[in-house]
């Protein structure tokens, strides 16, 4: 999903130097999520201009925008620290992105979908339905990472309100927040896994059964219980010992020494 343009990006803009901006952004979520820079190491202006090939200024803007996105934190003594995230942070992002989605599919439903649209939703379904179909004997998820991340925009856009896209584009650039944050980095070759999908590809096809039929009730409790499949390749990452690290931002979240509820 790409970001809108915020207030910081403008100013980029008009200086001059938002080439600059968008690789000293992407550059500073890179070490972050990349395990480059640990929870609680300072973020200091010098090093990403030093790092990253880029000029104090938009260091300076990426790194209040990075810090916006919440991946970074102020400090009371001033400056930047790579933030901490418990696993209940990482469970709460993932519901506030359901209910979001949720919402989106209840303003889909009771706005109405163009004929198209609700074309492209359906075609998406039908092509998961193939991904599914030879998961025991094709293991690999990239088509089902391809599908679901289409699914989800295509869902975004289904709700024609730009006030909801913003608010879903700042809870998904946390990583372990996007639809397909666990499934990207789980093979489908146990039958946890599997069992996963097949329930959440049911999901898929009962989400736009009830925005065609206009069932905005319906639809906004399917696609919140969906999320919750996030929750559930949560739990099988967490209980998988050392695989949890290679998640894309886990090295962000601080283990939890109680056993959840969830």
């Amino acid at each position: 999903m790409a970001t809108q343009p915020s207030t910081l990006s403008a100013v980029a803009e008009d200086s001059g130097q938002q080439p600059q901006t968008i690789r000293a952004v992407l550059g500073l979520r890179g070490l972050i999520i990349e395990g480059a820079l640990q929870p609680g190491a300072r973020v200091l202006e010098q090093m990403l201009v030093d790092r990253l090939g880029v000029s104090r200024t938009p260091a300076r803007i990426a790194m209040l925008r990075v810090c916006e996105e919440g991946l970074i934190e102020e400090l009371p003594t001033g400056g930047y620290a790579v933030a901490r995230f418990s696993e209940e942070d990482v469970f709460d992002a993932i519901a506030i992105r359901g209910n979001l989605e949720g919402m989106a599919a209840r303003l889909a439903a009771e706005r109405g979908v163009s004929p198209n649209l609700l074309a492209r939703m359906q075609s998406c379904v039908d092509d998961l339905d193939e991904v599914i179909a030879r998961l025991e004997t094709s293991p690999d998820l990239t088509d089902y990472v391809r599908l679901n991340d289409y699914f989800h925009d295509l869902l975004h856009e289904a709700a024609q309100s730009p006030m909801l896209m913003r608010s879903l584009e700042r809870i998904v650039v946390l990583p372990f927040a996007a639809p397909n944050a666990f499934v990207s980095v789980t093979q489908s070759d146990s039958a946890a896994v599997r069992a996963v999908l097949m329930v959440s590809q049911e999901q898929h096809r009962s989400i736009v059964d009830a925005i065609k039929r206009r069932e905005g009730t319906r639809a906004e409790s399917i696609t919140m219980e969906h999320s919750r499949s996030a929750w559930k390749y949560l739990k099988l990452i967490l209980n998988g010992g050392d695989s949890k690290l290679l998640l894309p931002g886990m090295n962000l979240v601080v283990p939890s020494k109680a056993t959840g509820t969830r």
